[in-house]
């Protein structure tokens, strides 16, 4: 929740006037606020690899749950992702994973792709259970998919415990998990789905650190929270990208 319409303007103007050039298989998706989404849509709409995302959509396909916004909508008006189950929409508006799992569900069905966050809190990492933990978020909200329909999804891992708590998780932090959830998808939809999966790290990826988590085998990218509202600095991580 920041920057006005024309500090968001300026901002996606920055980063598309630096010219930056994706190699064959990376994107950026800029994930605005649902009132910039047609704005953000119009000026990149000529920039090859780029694509919209909003942070959120409605639990509900339609009706009387004012102040909602389905994912039906968002699709009439071309937005390609969708971020869901956010630390901070689990945490501030108490999203369980079963309400995810309807969302998800809503997502593909409009034809957007979901990017489904999942990450242990600090007590979590410290009792050691941080598997546990996001096996279980896995399990019951991406297992009921087809893997025909897991091919449109992307996981986002977020280390809750290592976002604006001074904490930094280490690249081999961040690679085990990716690694665990890797191998959690092999498990379930087989090899071939978990390698075609893309799993990026959201856990305040910033210039400084950016190019140690993406040299992880299994890290595909990232989850770009507060590096992102400064045009230089997410250039500089999406230059990190292999």
């Amino acid at each position: 929740m920041n920057l006005t319409i024309g500090q968001a303007e300026q901002l996606i103007n920055d980063i598309l006037q630096a010219g930056l050039r994706l190699k064959e298989g990376q994107e950026v998706v800029v994930a605005t606020p649902f009132p910039y989404l047609l704005k953000a849509k119009a000026l990149l709409k000529n920039t090859p690899g780029f694509y919209v995302a909003a942070q959120n959509c409605a639990s509900e396909k339609s009706g009387a749950y004012t102040g909602e916004v389905s994912a039906e909508m968002l699709a009439s008006i071309g937005v390609d992702y969708v971020i869901l189950g956010h630390s901070e929409r689990r945490e501030y508006f108490q999203e369980s994973n079963a309400v995810l799992a309807k969302k998800i569900d809503l997502a593909l069905a409009n034809g957007i792709k979901p990017i489904f966050c999942c990450g242990e809190p600090l007590e979590v990492r410290k009792a050691e259970t941080q598997n546990e933990y996001v096996a279980k978020q896995l399990e019951e909200s991406l297992y009921h998919l087809t893997e025909e329909q897991l091919k449109d999804v992307v996981i986002a891992y977020e280390p809750i415990w290592a976002i604006g708590t001074g904490l930094t998780a280490s690249a081999a932090q961040a690679q085990d998990m990716h690694a665990f959830i890797r191998g959690q998808i092999a498990a379930k939809y087989g090899r071939e789905a978990a390698l075609r999966l893309t799993i990026q790290y959201g856990g305040s990826a910033k210039p400084s650190n950016a190019g140690e988590l993406f040299a992880c085998p299994d890290v595909d990218g990232g989850l770009i929270g507060g590096a992102s509202l400064v045009a230089a600095d997410f250039l500089a991580i999406v230059s990190h990208l292999g």
